[in-house]
C-alpha cells in the first residue's frame, strides 16, 4: 500500500507551482507530498508557503524544511493537497480518520484548487461503506449529539485515545470525535452533512462535499493517475 501512496503523493506535489500558497493535509499519503516538496525546494528552488492542517503536519513539514504560514497570515490558498478515507465518483469524500477534519475543512474552504491523493482502495461507489463517518463534537454535548445522530440512522462510537483506551481521543482543538456507522452506507451525503451541521454541539463532520477538484490515484505498481472533476 505504501507504493500507491508514494506514487500519488509525489505526482500531486509535482503539480505545485513556485510562488504559491499550498494547504498541507494530514495523513500517511501526505507524508510523501511533503517529502517531494522538500526535494523540489532543494533541487529546483521551488518557493512556496505551506499552511498545515494539523500539529502533526506542521511538525513534519518543519522537519522537511518547508516554509510555513498560518491562517492569520494568508486569506486565500492556491492549492491544497490532502488525502481522503473515501471518495466517490462525484468527488464527495469522507475525511477525518486522522482527527484533523475541522482544520482540513477550513483550509479546503479557502482553496482555489483541492487535490486529493489516495490509493485505489479509497474509491467507493457509496460513502460510508468501508469507513465510518467522523463527527467532531464538543465534549459537553456528546450524549445529546449521540442521540440526534441515532435518530438520523447512524450508530455513533466514541473514538478513544490510542495510548489510553479508557480516555476519549481529543482533536487538536480539544474536541471529541464520534465515528458513525451507517449500515447501508450514506445515501444522501449532502443532506446528511446539512442535518449534522444543524445539531447543537456538532463542531464539524467528515463529509467534504463540493470541495475536491482533482484526485490522484496511486497504484501498487508505482504508477499514479490524475483525474479532474468536470467544472459546472
Amino acid at each position: 500500500m505504501s507504493e500507491s501512496k508514494r506514487a500519488a503523493g509525489r505526482l500531486a506535489a509535482d503539480l505545485v507551482e513556485s510562488g504559491t500558497i499550498v494547504g498541507l493535509g494530514t495523513g500517511s499519503t501526505v507524508f510523501f507530498v511533503l517529502e517531494r516538496l522538500s526535494e523540489r525546494i532543494r533541487e529546483e528552488g521551488l518557493t512556496i508557503q505551506g499552511v498545515p492542517t494539523s500539529v502533526d503536519t506542521e511538525t513534519k513539514a518543519g522537519t522537511f524544511g518547508i516554509p510555513l504560514a498560518t491562517l492569520d497570515e494568508v486569506s486565500a490558498i492556491d492549492m491544497t493537497i490532502d488525502g481522503a478515507d473515501e471518495i466517490d465518483g462525484g468527488y464527495q469524500m469522507i475525511k477525518g480518520g486522522g482527527g484533523a477534519l475541522l482544520r482540513e475543512k477550513v483550509v479546503a474552504s479557502l482553496s482555489s484548487r483541492m487535490v486529493i491523493v489516495i490509493g485505489a482502495d479509497k474509491v467507493v461507489e457509496r460513502l460510508g461503506t468501508t469507513f465510518d463517518l467522523p463527527v467532531e463534537v464538543v465534549p459537553f454535548a456528546r450524549s445529546v449529539v449521540q442521540r440526534r445522530i441515532e435518530a438520523l440512522g447512524g450508530a455513533p462510537t466514541l473514538r478513544t485515545d490510542k495510548e489510553n483506551s479508557r480516555a476519549a481521543y481529543l482533536t487538536d482543538n480539544g474536541n471529541e470525535i464520534l465515528d458513525v456507522h451507517f449500515e447501508a452506507g450514506i445515501a444522501d451525503a449532502s443532506g446528511l452533512e446539512r442535518a449534522l451541521a444543524e445539531i447543537p454541539g456538532v463542531v464539524e463532520s467528515g463529509l467534504f462535499i463540493g470541495l475536491a477538484h482533482d484526485m490522484v490515484v496511486g497504484q501498487e505498481d508505482g504508477s499514479a493517475e490524475l483525474s479532474s472533476k468536470a467544472r459546472q
